[in-house]
């Protein structure tokens, strides 16, 4: 059994949403679980996201978290490479790409983002309704229950649902907070206990109950009302645009009986709505609510092959191929989107390439001027330097002008790892008979010149000369 809505007004839906009723009020989607091979395909890209996501932050890579986002302190790291403050602007184009990326994705292929790998989409489908359909039943079951009102069962079912969704929603938001303040501080959090650190805990629960409310309640309305990729869609799709397309040349007149003489391949199931996750009829055309999660495909392909009929009735097309039978896909706004997109991509490409494999920074030791010693007149410098690379290496500093001056580390590590930033100090000594009042330094790593620096020297004024 499965829950039909009668359509009574195939314009309505540009008018009303399909989850909202004429009156205002909120109309709840029991949606029925699809099966076939795209919601098996749907199945596995879900899985692999999900272990994605939930593992990347538990993973190392040269010291450094796989994935992290840490806002607060400027850490970046994107699969294992990090990215430092001083690269915020190679991480910037990194993200205006993936945003360019996303729009000629959606020019092309329509949603595919929204139905195959927003997380929104795969928690939802994957995770908290299954758990309801396991619980609760399939929605005919769901709809009689809710109509005979707050029964034993009801409220057995409902608690322990709800009980599953906040455990569920609790850990996917300790899975965000890894990602933001790294794996190893939030397992230090958990050991200390939840009332040594309540600057954390407090708005990790708030979240907690945002991601519970999200999936227990505001669902597809998270999709539809508040995503801007949704707004923004009806902008880059056109009628050449990939999308899940019901086909009107075959489908129409609907219809149902065996008698199909003066109908379409279409018998008028609803099986395509009952799917649907947010409630809509793909055979009104492509509509807001629509993520392309092909939901309504595999129902519309099962359908087809009990009546005997060619699959494909909804399929992955375009507008235009369903009119004119062909396909124009590379379009004006396409190659412009393209072109951009290889641009951008040819500027990362180019930045990564002539990066520096370190970064370094010298100044002066502040609130020092210049130190008589046993050797000569010494200055402090402080120094930063940031290994870029995959390998590590031994940090050399030598003089090159006055060559009698010597260099001598002071509380700094002359080994570089891989992927990590040393600090520290360094002292200059010139010797007495030596007047300069700027030095010149060479900074190696593993013997290789990284930079040469020209440091200002100071000095007693009775000595220092040009």
């Amino acid at each position: 059994m499965s829950v039909i809505y009668e359509i009574e007004d195939h314009e309505r839906f540009r008018a009303q949403l399909a989850s909202v009723e004429q009156d205002g009020r909120r109309k709840w989607i029991y949606a029925r679980q699809p099966s076939g091979r795209l919601y098996k395909w749907r199945t596995v890209v879900a899985v692999i996201l999900m272990v994605f996501f939930v593992v990347s932050p538990f993973v190392y890579v040269h010291g450094h978290q796989f994935m992290l986002l840490n806002l607060l302190e400027r850490k970046f790291v994107l699969f294992g490479m990090p990215f430092w403050p001083q690269d915020m602007w190679l991480l910037v184009l990194v993200l205006l790409l993936c945003i360019v990326s996303i729009i000629l994705l959606t020019a092309t292929v329509g949603r595919i983002w929204c139905g195959w790998m927003c997380p929104q989409t795969i928690f939802l489908e994957m995770v908290f309704r299954r758990l309801e359909w396991f619980i609760e039943g399939p929605p005919a079951a769901q709809v009689l229950r809710r109509s005979k009102g707050w029964t034993r069962d009801r409220v057995m079912r409902g608690i322990a649902k709800h009980s599953l969704f906040a455990i569920i929603a609790f850990g996917i938001a300790n899975v965000f907070l890894s990602y933001l303040i790294s794996s190893k501080t939030l397992l230090q959090y958990v050991a200390d206990g939840p009332f040594a650190h309540l600057s954390i805990i407090i708005p990790l629960v708030l979240f907690s109950f945002v991601f519970y409310a999200v999936f227990a309640r505001f669902r597809e309305q998270a999709c539809v009302i508040v995503c801007p990729y949704g707004r923004y869609m009806s902008s880059l799709v056109d009628d050449k645009t990939l999308t899940v397309t019901y086909d009107t040349v075959r489908g129409e007149q609907r219809g149902k009986g065996r008698n199909r003489e003066g109908l379409g391949d279409c018998v008028d199931c609803h099986q395509c709505v009952t799917v649907c996750p947010t409630g809509i009829d793909i055979r009104n055309g492509i509509q807001l609510e629509c993520v392309q999660c092909t939901a309504c495909i595999d129902a519309c392909n099962d359908v087809m092959r009990k009546t005997k009929q060619p699959e494909g009735l909804i399929r992955y097309t375009s507008g235009e191929a369903v009119r004119e039978n062909r396909h124009t896909w590379l379009t004006g706004r396409i190659v412009a989107y393209t072109a951009i997109w290889l641009v951008l991509v040819g500027v990362v490409a180019y930045m990564f390439a002539i990066r520096t494999p370190f970064d370094v920074a010298v100044l002066r030791f502040e609130g020092t001027t210049w130190l008589r010693t046993s050797n000569g007149i010494a200055n402090i410098y402080r120094l930063e330097i940031t290994n870029r690379t995959s390998v590590g290496g031994v940090l050399t500093i030598r003089t090159v002008q006055p060559d009698k001056a010597t260099v001598t580390f002071i509380g700094m590590d002359e080994n570089i790892g891989a992927y990590q930033q040393s600090n520290g100090r360094f002292i200059v000594t010139i010797p007495d008979e030596v007047t300069r009042s700027t030095v010149n330094i060479e900074l190696l790593v593993n013997g290789v010149v990284q930079r040469v620096e020209e440091l200002p020297f100071l000095t007693p004024p009775a000595r220092t000369t040009k």
